[in-house]
């Protein structure tokens, strides 16, 4: 299964961050797959320059091992966030912005109708008379009518609209999907079938998804916390339920038993250091206190907190920098962890077996 490292418009300028996080990680761990979406890199300038970094950068690269240096793309029409805001897309737009960047593309999605399937099957014609493939998109709750015309012809196909879903009702719809259309008699897949916005471990791993896309590797960082794959014998388990360790100093959850580093038992805190040990990442360390607003910041200290009523502000000193205090290094371990949850998968196609999601944390 390929897991394509999405990112996340909120983050604003941070994630200009996160292009020198996600280029090291290309380097250094072979991160291949990265989803932008259409929609943020026409209204956020932090998408912006994310797509026309790799575009402007992969040009230049005569190295032979060009092919197996670049990231691959996965555009995203964003046809959901504009709705949201109420933004329309137009579809002659987006269909000249894919032809002038096609080469770069490894995969673009159709450019979906919120809440009708009928509109997203008419945007996949047009789309398809202008000369593209697009990947066609089912959307949770549309006829099912889309999804069998979709298993019948193409051999890619996406499933959407379960980000605002619970888990429990994803399950039933997934599990008549996969049993039903996408799978023959055997569970094994007809179709390559990608999963928009899948975040749940325990359905990432039911199904048999060729591809997939995440946003909680930088949305777990930034409330500070890492992914740790749970160890048995030895060895590393990425087939169940993951650790999401806060280890952010700042955190709310400092407080909370089972959730911060500092609240997790001895044998557990050896385990979690030996795996950042392994991974090159200490913990760190850093120092709190509190001065006037007009304070002169010294070497490795930094404002945190704005103004009280009394002027007073709250200054981080950082005396090693780690996991604790640094959301750059987070970023790596949990694109580490993806990346590593990406290998341990059985190669697509495998059966699809309906099973009971009971002790999987659901």
């Amino acid at each position: 299964m390929i897991i394509y490292i999405a990112s996340h418009h909120s983050l604003g300028d941070i994630q200009f961050n996160v292009i020198h996080n996600q280029e090291y990680a290309k380097k250094q761990f072979g991160l291949t797959g990265r989803l932008l979406s259409y929609h943020y890199i026409l209204a956020a300038k932090a998408e912006a320059g994310l797509f026309h970094y790799y575009i402007l950068k992969w040009p230049i690269q005569k190295d032979k091992k060009m092919k197996e240096s670049k990231v691959n793309l996965f555009l995203d029409s964003g046809a959901f966030s504009a709705w949201s805001k109420g933004i329309n897309i137009d579809i002659k737009d987006y269909i000249n912005f894919i032809k002038e960047y096609e080469k770069y593309l490894e995969v673009y999605s159709v450019l979906d109708h919120i809440g009708d399937s009928e509109l997203t099957l008419k945007n996949q014609k047009i789309m398809e008379k202008a000369g593209l493939s697009p990947l066609p998109c089912f959307h949770y709750g549309s006829d099912k009518k889309h999804l069998q015309y979709y298993v019948d012809n193409y051999e890619y196909i996406a499933l959407g609209g379960m980000v605002p879903i619970s888990s429990k009702n994803l399950t039933t719809w997934l599990d008549t999907l996969f049993s039903n259309f996408i799978c023959d008699k055997n569970g094994i897949p007809k179709v390559k079938v990608h999963g928009f916005g899948l975040t749940s471990l325990a359905l990432m791993l039911r199904y048999p998804w060729y591809s997939v896309d995440s946003t909680s590797w930088v949305m777990t960082s930034r409330f500070g916390s890492v992914y740790i794959p749970k160890i048995r014998e030895g060895k590393y388990i990425y087939d169940e339920s993951n650790w999401k360790v806060c280890v952010s100093d700042r955190s709310p959850s400092i407080k909370e038993a089972g959730k911060h580093i500092t609240s997790f038992s001895p044998p557990e805190k050896k385990i979690i250091k030996q795996y950042f040990k392994e991974r090159g990442y200490k913990l760190g360390k850093s120092e709190f206190f509190e001065r006037p607003k007009d304070y002169e910041l010294q070497e490795d200290e930094k404002f945190i907190s704005k103004a009280d009523k009394n002027g007073i502000r709250e200054v981080e000193k950082i005396i090693e920098t780690g996991l604790c205090n640094d959301y750059k290094l987070r970023d790596e371990m949990n694109i580490i962890y993806f990346l590593d949850l990406e290998k341990s998968i059985p190669e697509w196609p495998w059966p699809y077996k309906k099973k009971s999601m009971k002790g999987f944390g659901m």
